[in-house]
């Protein structure tokens, strides 16, 4: 039994859909049972979310996750039709059909189980299932939802942690996991094996090779996870529950980033209070919650320094003459994270201090967590922040 999901740039055109639905036929020969999970097409989900801003300011979440989810139908359905083609039966579903329900949430849901009784009916007749990613349907409200962006990965690991597969493959158009975005480094190198919780500190912070919820879904079902290239023989990386390190382990593994941190203000006679009033406002303008890095007191109030995913900044600027009790800075700053192969240690933090003063390189702020020190620095010196501190990742 093997899962496997191909990513929205490995399935950009009909020619490369064609191109791996040969590779499916030919593992379906071979007698491999297999599920695969589409991402939509290219750049599908962001023309998607463009048209919905075109005709509104605030769309309706309900309504944002009907239209989204057409995007992997589209997928499926194509990767579907090019399969029986080939004389290879295959069955196409979407994530309601495919037994995928979740919480009530929409644009962000969660799964809270999988009930594949018409996947594993249609594997039983021996065709390949393709899956829709991303989308599922919530069992009380009976709504279409889906799971936020990058979702299909955990749709992937869900379903192979149903039908407890050998492992889950998330193929894309790189061929690994490497220790920094090869587009902003000149030699990152690829990361052959990896824990979860390496893994996961590495997506939470940024690194997005993988869904951070996909990470950890696979590490609660112990789901063996690679991540290799779609269209090539290169080997990729898999992450398990070890990583090969026997013993306690403290070195630099990798660089994650987030392009921005952006403060935002609130009043309120205390923490709680003034935490309310972001909650309600950026629920108001329908926007889902970033990271948190700090909470502090001003003069005027409090302020909170958060993080998070591209889109959730544009959300933020898109609907800023809509927030009604909280103000936004105007000052964009940038979060580059070192993530270590176990706990970080003080040679960790020395050591990071020492290549940024080297590099003249001004930190707004530092912090750590578990695995990871976190660097928040002006915009402007993201790029030169993520070259100084990969330096510190040896062979």
């Amino acid at each position: 039994m093997l899962v496997q999901k191909y990513g929205g740039a490995t399935l950009s055109t009909p020619e490369k859909i064609k191109s791996i639905a040969e590779k499916i036929s030919q593992l379906s020969r071979e007698g491999q049972k297999i599920i695969v999970v589409v991402s939509a097409m290219g750049k599908t989900t962001n023309s998607l979310l463009g048209m919905a801003a075109a005709v509104s300011a605030q769309p309706d979440p309900r309504e944002l996750d009907m239209l989204l989810s057409v995007g992997e139908r589209i997928s499926m359905a194509l990767m579907s039709i090019a399969l029986n083609d080939l004389g290879c039966p295959a069955i196409s579903f979407t994530g309601s059909q495919a037994g995928i329900f979740t919480d009530h949430s929409h644009v962000n849901a969660m799964i809270i189980d999988v009930k594949a009784h018409r996947v594993a009916e249609s594997l039983d007749k021996g065709k390949v299932v393709i899956l829709a990613g991303f989308q599922g349907v919530s069992p009380v409200t009976k709504e279409i939802t889906t799971l936020g962006r990058g979702g299909s990965d955990t749709t992937a690991v869900a379903m192979a942690a149903a039908f407890k597969a050998e492992r889950c493959e998330v193929l894309k158009d790189v061929s690994s996991v490497f220790t920094a975005d090869p587009r902003a480094v000149d030699n990152p190198r690829a990361i052959k094996k990896l824990n979860y919780h390496q893994m996961l500190e590495m997506t939470y912070w940024g690194t997005k090779v993988l869904h951070y919820r996909s990470v950890e879904l696979a590490r609660l079902k112990n789901v063996n996870l690679y991540v290799g290239p779609a269209h090539s023989l290169e080997e990729g990386t898999m992450i398990t529950e070890k990583s090969g390190n026997e013993f306690e382990s403290s070195k630099p593994l990798a660089i994650s980033t987030h392009s921005w941190a952006i403060e935002i203000k609130a009043e309120g006679n205390s923490l709680g209070a003034a935490w309310e009033t972001v909650q309600a406002d950026l629920g108001y303008s329908k926007i889902n919650f970033g990271q948190l890095l700090q909470a502090r007191q001003t003069d005027s109030g409090f302020s909170f320094l958060v993080t998070g995913p591209d889109e959730f900044l544009k959300s933020l600027r898109d609907n800023e003459t809509h927030l009604k009790k909280i103000k936004l800075s105007s000052n964009e700053s940038a979060v580059v994270t070192l993530t270590c192969t176990g706990t970080t240690s003080p040679e960790i933090y020395a050591a990071v201090l020492k290549a940024l003063k080297e590099d003249k390189i001004s930190p707004q702020s530092i912090f750590t967590s578990s695995m990871s020190v976190i660097v928040v620095v002006p915009g402007k010196d993201k790029d030169q922040t993520i070259r100084c501190l990969h330096r510190m990742i040896q062979p």
